[in-house]
Formats: C-alpha cells, structure tokens, sequence
C-alpha cells in the first residue's frame, strides 16, 4: 500500500497537509483558500471526493480557512474536539461555520477511518483548545506538531514514536529578538504556550531521535522571523553533533511556507 504526502502550505499564512493512500486521503488543517486546496490535489491526481475527513489542530484562522467550505458545501466531515470546534465557529475567519459537518475527536482516544489510525493528543499552545495529531497507516507512523511553545512528556512521547514527523521550527531567536515586532508578540511567540524556535527543536530532535525516524519535515516557519535555510541549518547541524547525518541517517526538509512542497510516496 502507498502512502502519499505533501505539504499544501505551511507557515504563518496558512497550514494544509495531505496524508493518503491510493483509496482515501485526510487533510491536516485547511488554512488556505478551497480554490488552492482543489488546485493543489488536483496536480497530484487527488480529487476532494477521495478525502474522507479533515482534522483540525486548533482555531487559529491560519489552520481553519477554508473548513467550512469542506465542511459544508462538500460534505466532508470535520474532526476535531469539541473545544476547538466551539472556536472555530466563533472565528471572525469563518464565513461559513459549520454545523452538519461537526465530528469531535477526544483527546488519547484512537479512532479509525478506513485505512487511518487517528490519535489526538494535547500539545501546548495558545488557540482555545490545541491537539497535535499521530496518524499510523498500515505499519508507518506520522505525528503531526504544528504549533506548541514546547515539548510536554506528552509531545515527546509522539514525537519519538513517529517514522515520518512533521514538527514545528517556527523562528530564529536571533531575528525574533531583533526584528520589528512588538514587545508583547515576542513574548507570545517565545513564551510556553506560543512557537518551538529553530534551536528549541533542534536540541530535542538531538538529543532523542531514534533509528526508527526516517523523515523530517520542519514546519510553520514564520515569514518574518526565519529562513528556510536557516532552520536546516540549525537541526542539521545540532543532528551532526549527535553523529546522525542528514541525508544518510534521516531526511530533513524544510516546508514552504505558501507553496505546495514535493509529493512523497512511501512504501
């Protein structure tokens, strides 16, 4: 069985991966437009009638875009918890608030949808309710972290349990530090419950990956606060000190922010 991937965007503006198979996908968030979700899909050979849920990590409007419109004009069901679901629907971002289409998902309790084994699980961060996601199809494992202030037991727990990991590198501190935003915002970013910087991840990852890790993909870059080269840079290297190298002990990329990134099928 195949397993496909591809990150539609990810960073400040916006958040949609797809995770599928040859019969059925699921999207992780749906920040972006609908018009660019079908576009998108489409370049891959994968129409909206092969996506059977969408799951939803919290209410931030760079997460929730465009889920009403699946939610409702196409019919594809939303999972999330019932918190976030509260949120969504009070979201200035949501001309279209869902109501037929409202799944809930309970945290630590696994659930199945055809091929896709779904966990949510509590990660650290400020929207009205925050759920990372680990997602086991057949015998290969992906965690979803796309936004968290920092690595709780629980986060590290799925965290080392993935062999594909979509993790948070959010931004540089350095640039954080000196750039232009005000003081309150930096705090938000940099505090418990705001973003993993570069170095936060880099550490983690050095210090607890394991032969089981195959793919890294750092995630949410923030447009104003970090390079894509950057990040790599700072996790490749923090890696090699450890004595795993890139490219030979693990695959590290660097998701675009607005655009879609390479499609990946796994066997």
């Amino acid at each position: 069985m195949k397993i496909k991937f591809i990150s539609l965007a990810s960073g400040s503006s916006g958040n949609c991966y797809y995770l599928g198979t040859d019969k059925h996908g699921i999207l992780i968030d749906a920040g972006i437009g609908i018009r660019t979700i079908k576009k998108e899909l489409k370049e891959i050979n994968v129409s909206l009638s092969n996506v059977c849920a969408v799951f939803i990590t919290h209410d931030h409007a760079d997460h929730i875009k465009a889920v009403g419109h699946l939610g409702e004009k196409y019919n594809i069901p939303v999972y999330s918890t019932k918190e976030i679901h509260e949120g969504i629907n009070k979201s200035y971002c949501m001309t279209e608030k869902l109501s037929t289409s409202v799944h809930y998902i309970n945290k630590d309790e696994p659930m199945k949808i055809d091929e896709f084994k779904i966990s949510a699980f509590e990660v650290p961060h400020d929207g009205t309710d925050n759920v990372g996601y680990c997602i086991e199809i057949g015998d290969k494992i992906f965690s979803f972290l796309t936004d968290l202030g920092h690595i709780t037991e629980t986060a590290a727990h799925y965290i080392c349990k993935a062999n594909y990991l979509i993790l948070e590198a959010n931004y540089d501190l350095e640039m954080l530090r000196m750039g232009p935003y005000p003081k309150y915002l930096k705090e938000r970013i940099s505090g418990p419950n705001g973003h993993m910087s570069n170095t936060d991840t880099a550490e983690f990852l050095a210090e607890n990956i394991n032969e089981n890790l195959k793919y890294i993909w750092l995630c949410h870059l923030s447009k104003d606060n970090n390079h894509p080269e950057l990040a790599y840079k700072t996790v490749e290297w923090k890696l090699k000190s450890k004595g795993v190298i890139v490219g030979k002990d693990v695959q590290l990329i660097a998701l675009k922010r607005s655009s879609p990134s390479d499609f990946y099928e796994f066997e």
